[in-house]
Formats: C-alpha cells, sequence, structure tokens
C-alpha cells in the first residue's frame, strides 16, 4: 500500500450538488464570481499594483546616479602575472589576446593592472589602464607599459 492508492471508503463521499449557494454552485461565471471588473473580459491589472496601495518601487527612496558611459575596468594584480611568469605560461610578453588566451579577461572587457602581491620580472605588459604604483613597480623591474587605447 503506498499513497497513490488511496481511496475512499465506498458509500463516504456523496455525490450531489450543492443546492441554495447561488450561481456559484451550478457554474454560469466560470469561476469569476459576479460582476466588478475581474469578472470582466480582457482584465489585467498592472505589474506591482497593490490594490491602490502606493506600490513598493514608488515607497522605496532611490538615491545616486547611474552613468550611462561608465567604464569598467577588470583587474588584474601583478600578483597573479608573476605566478603565470613562474608557470612559465608567460614569457616576455603581456598583451591583450594573451589575457583573453590564458582566461585572465574575456574579449569584451577592459583591463586595469593592479600592484597587489610580488613582482619580479622584466615584462611588456599592454593593459587599457595601469594603476600608478604598478607602473612604478613595472618600471622598476625593467618591464615596459603600453596603453591599449579603445
Amino acid at each position: 500500500m503506498d499513497l497513490s492508492n488511496l481511496k475512499p471508503n465506498t458509500g463516504s463521499i456523496k455525490n450531489r450538488k450543492r443546492i441554495a449557494r447561488g450561481q456559484a454552485s451550478g457554474g454560469s461565471t466560470a469561476g469569476r464570481g459576479h460582476k466588478g471588473q475581474k469578472s470582466r473580459s480582457g482584465y489585467s491589472k498592472k505589474i506591482g499594483f497593490e490594490g491602490g496601495q502606493m506600490p513598493l518601487q514608488r515607497r522605496v527612496p532611490k538615491f545616486g546616479f547611474f552613468s550611462p558611459n561608465k567604464k569598467i575596468f577588470s583587474p588584474l594584480n601583478l600578483g597573479r602575472i608573476q605566478k603565470l611568469v613562474d608557470e612559465k605560461k608567460i614569457k616576455e610578453k603581456l598583451d591583450f589576446q594573451v589575457m583573453i588566451k590564458l582566461g585572465l579577461v574575456k574579449k569584451d572587457e577592459k583591463v586595469k593592472i593592479l600592484s597587489d602581491g610580488d613582482f619580479k620580472s622584466k615584462l611588456e605588459i599592454s593593459a587599457h589602464q595601469f594603476s600608478k604604483s604598478s607602473e612604478e613597480t613595472i618600471t622598476k623591474n625593467g618591464g615596459t607599459i603600453n596603453i591599449i587605447s579603445d
């Protein structure tokens, strides 16, 4: 025996029509009740409508400014670049195509080189932006910087 086999006992349920309960007992309103806007065809309320109460998207305060022209850069730390040099994945040049190939960035992203971590290599690095401290670290180690303009 399991839940799919359960049935009520024979004779325990009478199959009769509910009488004296208005039109809803017999049908004829298609489950929409009686009259009113919601019973009509074509009725649909606005998304977020709360019965005339001020909707949530209008109650919550809005602040700040979202610039449509904001440039978002994907960060890449010098410590991670040094790790790839140690693993012999980067030799003397790191440009945008190599970054994409190594999975450091996606092709539609812009890259900013940051100076977090130890860096001891002499590399030619190309990126969209560099932090001042990362520029100093790269040039101190004898490397060069190329800024990609897009």
